[in-house]
């Protein structure tokens, strides 16, 4: 799949259960925390953070590829699976009925889309996180999968929370977060 759709499909093998702990992790305590996944593809990090003890009522999985979907439905009929694209988040969290979220992790190939596109994916994001909410991401890049101008016009901050070598590849995860004010 990988080969046919090197820039929809964020990896060449599925994410190792190193990558979705260090992901898992960055939320913290999971307690009633609601968390979002873009591009749940094969289930890897799915199954990670319900593992971290995120609840199924409470992980919300996002997938546009059509095939994708319907196995992620299938692997985890428990959990709200909604088939869009990530740029329309918070329409289909509204459409869902699904409020404000804590967490949105990642598993988008960021890194090989254009600007306006990673703007529109993490303005979506970000308008779905409460004020507090954390975007997690995973990239194969030496440095943040976000171009500069993009996190400065959406008043983001990112930063690497380490790298994950029990990965195919090994793969950094990055934290971004609204920029403090005051």
């Amino acid at each position: 799949m990988w080969l046919r759709h090197p820039l929809r499909i964020g990896a060449i093998a599925p994410s190792s259960r190193a990558l979705g702990r260090k992901m898992a992790w960055q939320i913290g305590n999971p307690d009633g925390k609601r968390v979002v996944e873009l591009g749940g593809g094969t289930g890897a990090i799915t199954r990670a953070l319900l593992a971290h003890g995120i609840t199924h009522e409470n992980l919300i999985v996002v997938e546009r590829d059509p095939v994708m979907y319907q196995a992620l439905r299938r692997r985890f009929p428990s959990l709200p699976v909604l088939e869009g694209d990530a740029a329309d988040l918070a329409g289909l969290l509204t459409r869902a009925g699904i409020g404000p979220v804590d967490a949105v992790i990642s598993g988008l190939p960021l890194l090989g889309m254009p600007a306006m596109v990673q703007q529109a994916i993490l303005a979506a994001a970000f308008a779905a996180l409460g004020p507090d909410g954390k975007f997690i991401q995973f990239t194969y890049g030496p440095s943040v999968p976000v171009r500069p101008g993009v996190l400065g016009k959406l008043g983001l901050i990112a930063r690497s929370v380490g790298r994950v070598w029990r990965n195919v590849p090994p793969a950094r995860v990055w934290l971004f977060e609204r920029q403090p004010t005051g």
